[in-house]
This record gives C-alpha cells, sequence and structure tokens, in this order.
C-alpha cells in the first residue's frame, strides 16, 4: 500500500499546489490514487499492461490538468477516478473500433480477391473473339443478331425494320446463334 495523505481534503490542497506547479504535490497525489486508478482501470480494460497505461495517461493527465480539479463540484478522489473513467473506456472503445476496422478491412480483402487488370483483359479477349465469329457469319444472319442484341430490338422489330417476313428472320438468328456458338467454342 502507498504512503499519502489521508483524506480528501489533504488530497485536495495537494491537487491545488499541482495546478500551481509543485511537483512534490503531484508525487503526493500520485501516491494516493494511483493504485485506485490502476484497480478501476483493470476493471474496465480487463488487461493489466492496457490497464497501465492507462494509469499512466490519466496521471500526467492529472498532473497538465490540476488547475481544472474544482473543489467545490466534488472531491479531489472522484475527480481523477472521472478521469481514469474515461480514459479506461475510451481505450476500450478505441480496441473495439481498431478491431472492427480490421475484421472489416479482412472482409473487403477477401471479397476483392479477383485481379481487375485479368478480369478486364479477359473481358476484352472475350468481346474480340465474339466479334471475329460475328464476322465470319453470312450478312443475312450477323445483321439481324446484331440488331437485337446490341440494338435491343424484338424479333419482330428486327423483321420490320429489315422488311423480312418474321419467321425467317427467327430462322436466320437460330443459323446465326448456331454457327457463332461453334465459332467460339472453336476459338477457345
Amino acid at each position: 500500500m502507498r504512503h499519502g495523505p489521508e483524506t480528501d481534503a489533504d488530497v485536495r490542497e495537494l491537487l491545488l499546489r499541482t495546478a500551481d506547479g509543485d511537483a512534490a504535490a503531484f508525487t503526493k497525489v500520485y501516491d494516493a490514487y494511483a493504485d485506485a486508478v490502476m484497480g478501476l482501470a483493470c476493471r474496465i480494460v480487463k488487461d493489466v499492461a492496457q490497464a497501465e497505461e492507462v494509469t499512466q495517461d490519466v496521471m500526467v493527465e492529472v498532473w497538465r490538468t490540476a488547475d481544472r480539479f474544482r473543489p467545490e463540484r466534488g472531491s479531489a478522489r472522484s475527480w481523477v477516478l472521472t478521469l481514469a473513467h474515461r480514459r479506461a473506456v475510451d481505450r476500450v472503445r478505441s480496441a473495439q473500433a481498431s478491431s472492427e476496422r480490421e475484421r472489416l478491412a479482412g472482409l473487403l480483402a477477401r471479397d476483392t480477391a479477383f485481379d481487375e487488370v485479368a478480369e478486364t483483359v479477359a473481358d476484352r479477349d472475350e468481346r474480340r473473339r465474339v466479334y471475329r465469329c460475328l464476322a465470319s457469319l453470312a450478312r443475312m444472319q450477323r445483321v439481324p443478331l446484331v440488331l437485337a442484341y446490341y440494338q435491343g430490338m424484338t424479333y419482330g422489330e428486327v423483321a420490320d425494320s429489315l422488311a423480312t417476313p418474321h419467321g425467317t428472320v427467327k430462322s436466320r438468328m437460330r443459323a446465326g446463334l448456331r454457327k457463332l456458338h461453334d465459332c467460339l467454342e472453336g476459338v477457345r
């Protein structure tokens, strides 16, 4: 157990002297409350090393901000332990946020495991093969397919635009699709 002031009134006076830069007074405040700060921090952060860091941070904060202590608002012990509670909770929240960021980063890394450049090259290669095979079709098969698949026309719209009977357009498109399929299978 540390030896230090016995009453809150004693610590209150020491805090007021600490606010004026009295290092010896701060040492006594430290001796009076460091164990209580450590105990509170351990209960909140559940890790001794983290609690030690919290305790150090809190006691440095007490040294730096002793001039903010207002005896009329509460005891010196309450003020110091409030600082400790806030700092420990902040530490827990920070650790949770960091853990969540790492988890999300892991999920994103897993979702984007494909190589975008390779995928783009493969898409372009596929498109070139389709164009090459389309070009190999007879005009009467190629034009209806281009109108349907690249212009978004229906069988009826293709037939009307080409002034060709609907049945003829369907037959040409089916034959063109078969040849296109065979061409693409042969190219691979």
